[in-house]
C-alpha cells in the first residue's frame, strides 16, 4: 500500500484511513504561511522541507471566532464539538485521501468548506474523504483564510500589491487547486480531471473560482451546494462589494484598531486582531463584514452572478439546496406596501405582479404566497439565461428533502446534507436509520459519477443503474429530489417565479 509520495516540496508520509486501502495525508502545506509581512498578501510559494513530512494530523484551523462547543447550539452540537481545536494563521494546508493500491489517473475532487467566509475549517468531521476515495477518487480538502485575515481590503494593500488587492481567501483556494494540479499525479490523481466543490460559502467560493478567467484549464466541473443565490425580490444581499467600498471598510477598521499604517497592523498578534474584528462587527450589528471585493483582478463581478458572466468557465455544474433554507419574501407587510412595491419595482406590470397575491393582502398572506427559495431562483435564472444565450452547459439541479431525526426536530436545516454527500453519517450523533444510510450511499454515488465524468447518471457502488437525473431545462423542469430515496421530480416554476425570473434577467442582462 502506498503511504509515502514525493511532492514538489518534499516527501510526504500518510497513514492508513479507517479502511487501510485508503491513505490519508493531513496538513500538507501548499503555500508559505501568511504571517508577518505575508499577512494580507496573496499566498506565496511554499518552501521546501527536509526529510519526510509526517502528514498525520490536521493543521491549525484558520483564525476565527472561538469554538464554543455549546450543545445548545445546533452547529456546535452537529460538528463544532472541540473547543480546544488548535487555531492559527499558519493554516494554509490541505488534506488528501487517496486509494493506496497504485492506481493512476483517478479523478480529483477539491473541496472548499463553508462558514460565511468568516468561520469554518477543513478538519470538520463531516468532511471525511474516505468514502468518496473508496469509489476511485482522490479527495482534497482545503484550508483558506477567512474573515479579516482573508478578505480585508485597504488602500495601502492595493498600493503595495495592485495585482492582489484583496480576496486572499479565494486566492488561497486558487493556489491550493494549482498545487493540486502540479502534484496530484504523485497521489494517483489526474491533474486534467479536477472538480471543485463547496457548500454555503464554500459553494460561493466555487462560484468565484469559475468566474475567474485565470482558472481556465484548471477546473473541469463544479459542485455548488447551498451556495448559489439570486435575490427573487429587488434588494441587495451577499458578501460582495466594489473595491473602493471594501477599502473604506478597511480604513474604518484600522481606525478602530488605532493603527496608522499597514505595517503597524501587521504587527498586531493574531488573537488580538481576531477579537477586535469580532468586537467591531458586534458594534456595527453585523456578523458578516469582510467578503468578496470586485477588484478587477481576481473578481470582475459579483460571483453570485456567475451564470451571467460571459467569461465564466464553460463547464458542467451540479447545484441545489435543502428544502427549508434561504427563502426570500416580498418586503411588504400589507396591501398598501405591496402595491407600493409593485409600483416601484415592476412599473407597467404592477397588475401582473399583484395578481399572484390574495387581496386585501396581509403580512401572513404575502409571506406565504410570495416565498421563493433564493437558490432555486438562481438555478431557474441560470437555466433560462443559458437557454437564451444558446449555451448548452449542463446544469444538474437537486433538492434535499428527507426526514432528519433527532430530539431537536431540526428539519432539513442548512448544511445537514453534508453528512449524506460525504457518506459520513456514522460520525453524527443523530439516530440515523437504514433509509438514511441508503440515501447517503445514493447521493455519494451521484456526486462521484459527476466528479468522474461531469454527469451524475450511471451506476451506483453496487453496479446497479441509478434513477435517471436529467439536465435541468426550463421548458421541462426536472430536479432530483432526495427524500427517503432519490427520485426525479417535475418542478414547474409557476406564474410568480416565472414573472420574477423574467424581471431579474431584464434587470441584470
Amino acid at each position: 500500500m502506498i503511504r509515502k509520495v514525493k511532492t514538489e516540496n518534499g516527501w510526504v508520509k500518510g497513514l492508513p484511513a479507517a479502511d487501510p486501502r485508503i491513505t490519508s495525508y493531513k496538513g500538507i502545506p501548499y503555500a508559505a504561511q501568511p504571517v508577518g509581512e505575508n499577512r494580507w498578501r496573496a499566498p506565496q510559494s511554499c518552501p521546501d522541507w527536509e526529510g519526510e513530512l509526517e502528514a498525520y494530523a490536521f493543521s491549525p484551523i484558520p483564525m476565527q471566532a472561538p469554538i464554543s462547543a455549546d450543545p445548545k447550539n445546533l452547529y456546535d452540537r452537529e460538528w463544532h464539538v472541540d473547543k480546544e481545536i488548535p487555531m492559527g494563521e499558519d493554516c494554509l494546508t490541505l488534506n488528501i485521501w487517496a486509494p493506496a493500491d497504485g492506481r493512476k489517473d483517478m479523478p480529483v475532487f477539491v473541496w472548499y468548506f463553508g462558514g460565511g467566509l468568516q468561520v469554518g475549517y477543513s478538519a470538520e468531521m463531516e468532511f471525511d474523504g474516505e468514502r468518496i476515495a473508496r469509489r476511485g477518487i482522490v479527495v482534497v480538502t482545503v484550508n483558506y483564510r477567512v474573515n479579516v485575515f482573508g478578505f480585508l481590503c485597504h488602500p495601502e494593500i492595493t498600493k503595495e500589491s495592485p495585482d492582489a488587492p484583496g480576496n486572499f481567501g479565494f486566492l488561497d483556494q486558487q493556489a491550493a487547486t494549482r498545487w493540486v494540479k502540479r502534484n496530484i499525479a504523485a497521489f494517483g490523481g489526474d491533474p486534467n480531471n479536477i472538480t471543485i466543490g463547496g457548500q454555503s460559502a464554500g459553494g460561493m467560493s466555487v462560484s468565484a473560482q469559475i468566474t475567474c478567467p485565470e482558472n481556465k484549464g484548471l477546473i473541469q466541473r463544479a459542485i455548488i451546494q447551498s451556495g448559489a443565490f439570486a435575490p427573487p425580490y429587488p434588494f441587495e444581499f451577499g458578501l460582495c462589494s466594489d473595491l473602493k467600498t471594501a477599502e473604506e471598510t478597511g480604513k474604518a477598521f484600522f481606525d478602530f484598531l488605532g493603527v496608522k499604517s499597514l505595517a503597524e497592523a501587521r504587527t498586531i498578534d493574531a488573537v488580538t486582531l481576531r477579537d477586535k474584528c469580532l468586537e467591531w462587527g458586534g458594534q456595527h450589528g453585523r456578523g458578516l463584514i469582510f467578503g468578496e471585493a470586485v477588484d478587477g483582478v481576481f473578481s470582475h463581478r459579483n460571483s453570485q452572478q456567475w451564470f451571467l458572466d460571459e467569461s465564466r468557465l464553460e463547464i458542467p455544474v451540479l447545484l441545489g439546496h435543502t428544502s427549508s433554507e434561504f427563502f426570500g419574501f416580498p418586503p411588504a407587510k400589507d396591501e398598501a406596501s405591496l402595491k407600493e412595491l409593485a409600483k416601484k419595482h415592476y412599473p407597467g406590470t404592477e397588475e401582473t405582479f399583484l395578481s399572484f397575491f390574495s387581496h386585501p393582502a396581509t403580512e401572513e398572506s404575502i409571506k406565504k404566497e410570495g416565498a421563493v427559495n433564493s437558490i432555486e431562483f438562481a438555478v431557474r435564472a441560470a437555466a433560462e439565461h443559458q437557454k437564451k444565450a444558446g449555451k448548452d452547459l449542463p446544469l444538474y439541479y437537486y433538492q434535499f428533502d428527507p426526514e432528519i431525526p433527532g430530539w431537536d426536530n431540526p428539519g432539513t436545516f442548512h448544511s445537514v446534507d453534508l453528512w449524506f454527500f460525504f457518506e459520513s453519517l456514522a460520525k453524527c450523533w443523530r439516530p440515523f436509520k437504514g433509509k438514511h444510510y441508503d440515501l447517503a450511499r445514493q447521493m455519494c454515488d451521484y456526486w462521484c459519477n459527476f466528479i468522474k465524468t461531469g454527469d451524475p447518471n450511471g451506476t451506483d457502488s453496487q453496479g446497479e443503474t441509478l434513477p435517471a437525473w436529467p439536465v435541468f431545462d426550463p421548458e421541462n423542469p426536472i430536479r432530483m429530489n432526495f427524500g427517503d430515496t432519490a427520485a426525479a421530480q417535475f418542478c414547474p416554476a409557476g406564474g410568480l417565479k416565472e414573472f420574477l425570473v423574467g424581471k431579474y434577467l431584464e434587470r441584470m442582462e
